[in-house]
């Protein structure tokens, strides 16, 4: 079947990868240099947090699976693309915690259970829009920009990212207990279901 042999197949699995990835890192590139330096360095954030792997690892075929890169993609493409911004802010920082989540529990000894890690990635996504709420609020006192009008739709904003966070987590919680992605450490369970 051929969508399994893209999901399985280490190979065909980073070469997916490493062009959403390049093709996050060149856009962000240019909305750097362009018209959106601010939305641009985010977007060079995720390339650089999706390829960590493979540059600790030493290993190109280190990379979380496309999938899940495709979304991280889509949603930090779109924001650069005049996607109505917020929209795409909340998908991209959900996703950004999501690979990083997926990426400690692939490519390193840690062990997590699937409920665990899906309530450590929505922490993790809060974690990041309080982040990005300070860079916003930076940016609107040294750039000029206007990303923080009101108390209130901050307020929202974390509430609608925690929201998308958890389903985009449940999404991929239920897509990876069917499908092992490619290049994830191998763990013997001894006898025992998924966690």
């Amino acid at each position: 079947m051929v969508l399994e042999g893209l999901v399985h197949d280490e190979q065909t699995n980073a070469v997916i990868a490493w062009l959403l990835t390049g093709t996050v890192a060149v856009d962000g590139l240019e909305s750097l240099f362009t018209d959106v330096p601010f939305w641009g360095g985010f977007e060079l954030l995720v390339a650089a947090v999706a390829a960590a792997p493979a540059v600790a690892a030493r290993d190109w075929t280190a990379i979380v699976s496309w999938p899940l890169l495709s979304v991280a993609a889509l949603a930090t493409i779109a924001g650069g693309s005049g996607f109505p911004s917020e929209t795409a802010a909340y998908l991209a920082v959900a996703t950004l915690a999501l690979v990083a989540v997926a990426e400690l529990e692939a490519f390193s000894s840690v062990e997590l259970s699937r409920r665990f890690a899906l309530f450590f990635a929505v922490l993790t996504t809060m974690a990041l829009q309080a982040l990005w709420t300070i860079a916003q609020f930076y940016s609107d006192q040294w750039f000029g920009t206007d990303y923080l009008r009101t108390q209130t739709e901050l307020q929202w904003d974390f509430v609608i990212v925690t929201a998308v966070a958890l389903v985009l987590g449940g999404l991929f919680q239920w897509y990876f207990a069917r499908v092992e992605p490619a290049g994830a450490v191998s763990r013997t369970t001894n006898g025992a279901g998924p966690p």
